[in-house]
């Protein structure tokens, strides 16, 4: 184990634990949807909270009481919402802070404190946060206007739980990054020598996230443009084979583009950030079990799926 990580977790932060539990959560379950389900008392209700849209079709028959916790998948829309204003929320607050010396209001303050805001000094890690929450809202402006404009929903579904899940989870993660802003005032810099302060690694990150982020987008507009014809107009709601760009490597490489985003956002933070690498470790885990029963759809329902796809990872997994 290397020394850094070690002193993370002896240093580990709340927010830093969520991410850690979150993570082995999703490791458990990413083993055990490979149990079989006679060997798993209750799988049929934990399979029913993991799949979600297309994936839900396959293995076992759905008890019509799981339908009653259904909601649109299209509902996905409302995570980015939600992302683009309470991020875009906390990035205002950082942007003042940042080039007027205008405080977090005093209840953002006391918050980040008890989520664990860095104690550590220097200009570097500000302008990494500063830089990664404008990345993330960037991110979340982009998939919101995907979603709207571009996805193709069926009227396949996901579970409440999920979906409370997802909106949770882009109100937690903008304070993830901000709790690595240390809230002492006297710690606030000026934008003129915050800049000043730009590293290799910084440029490398962002570098990474347009690459990540503009396979993702291909990604997904390959997947709507499979149920349109070639004027634009959506004529079916069906799945097919998905080829081009990373599709012809892995399954799912929407989700191993996530992945790869939330990869540059360390890179970002200077590699060293160990809180950023436990939420890496869950976004990981998370698309990792995502893309294996997607996987398991697509060998499922089509018998000429190419083999030598892999679900998650090119050429590994």
């Amino acid at each position: 184990m290397a020394p850094w990580v070690g002193a993370g977790l002896l240093q580990l932060t709340p927010v830093g634990a969520l991410w850690l539990i979150l993570a082995c959560a999703f490791l458990l379950a990413l083993l055990l949807q490979t149990v079989p389900p006679s060997a798993f008392p209750g799988s049929t209700f934990f399979h029913d909270l993991i799949r979600y849209g297309k994936t839900k079709s396959v293995g076992q028959q759905r008890p019509a009481s799981c339908e009653v916790f259904d909601v649109p998948k299209r509902w996905f829309c409302h995570f980015y919402i939600i992302s683009v204003v309470w991020n875009g929320f906390l990035l205002l607050c950082l942007i003042q802070a940042l080039f007027l010396g205008t405080p977090f209001p005093v209840w953002l303050q006391d918050l980040l404190r008890k989520l664990g805001a860095s104690q550590m000094q220097g200009d570097e890690l500000v302008l990494s946060a500063f830089l990664v929450l404008v990345l993330m809202w960037l991110h979340s402006v982009r998939r919101l206007v995907e979603c709207l404009f571009i996805s193709v929903f069926s009227d396949s579904v996901i579970h409440v739980v999920q979906y409370c899940f997802g909106i949770s989870y882009y109100v937690i993660i903008g304070f993830t990054v901000l709790s690595q802003v240390p809230v002492d005032r006297r710690n606030v810099y000026t934008g003129k020598g915050l800049l000043m302060q730009t590293r290799w690694f910084h440029i490398l990150g962002m570098m990474m996230y347009v690459w990540s982020s503009v396979h993702q987008h291909r990604c997904h507009v390959i997947l709507a443009n499979m149920r349109k014809n070639d004027s634009g107009k959506v004529i079916h709601s069906n799945y097919r084979i998905p080829f081009g760009d990373w599709f012809e490597y892995v399954s799912g490489p929407n989700y191993f583009a996530e992945l790869m985003i939330y990869v540059s956002l360390a890179v970002t933070f200077g590699f060293c950030n160990f809180t950023w690498w436990l939420v890496v470790s869950y976004v990981l885990f998370s698309q990792a079990l995502a893309a294996v029963l997607s996987h398991k759809f697509y060998l499922s329902k089509f018998d000429s799926y190419p083999k030598h796809r892999k679900a998650y990872v090119p050429f590994l997994f």
